[in-house]
């Protein structure tokens, strides 16, 4: 029986309630939703990219690789992406972001995108990732 990992990258915060930013079970990571902040200062609430979509997608993209890192894993591991976001208006311009950031990708993981109005205020997007490592 393979036991499960906690994972959190020294970038990011301890989560406000209980959950881990990742957990890895054997060859399977799953990373939880990950927001765009910027990296932890300690004695320092998290503190958004920016106020726009693409600050925050990046950075969220760049929190969810940390955990990937954290984890032993890599894009190129990741089957699932899911991809919530506070506006609908904000899905040509994540798309686009999403297509630049993943364009050296040989194999594009499966993607979900939906409009999410949950997240605190000022953030715009949240994504998660689900990785199989080989």
């Amino acid at each position: 029986m393979t036991e499960k990992t906690t994972i959190t990258p020294s970038t990011h915060t301890a989560p406000p309630a209980k959950f881990s930013h990742g957990v890895r079970k054997g060859n399977i990571l799953q990373v939880a939703g990950q927001v765009g902040f910027l990296p932890a200062v300690e004695g320092r609430a998290p503190t958004p990219a920016g106020p726009t979509l693409r600050e925050q997608t990046l950075q969220t993209l760049a929190n969810v690789e940390s955990v990937l890192q954290e984890g032993g894993a890599s894009w190129d591991d990741v089957m699932m992406i899911r991809v919530y976001l506070t506006d609908v208006d904000h899905f040509a311009g994540m798309n686009e972001i999403y297509n630049d950031y993943f364009k050296d990708l040989t194999v594009a993981p499966a993607a979900r995108t939906t409009v999410y109005v949950g997240l605190p205020a000022g953030l715009l997007i949240e994504i998660d990732a689900l990785a199989v490592l080989g």
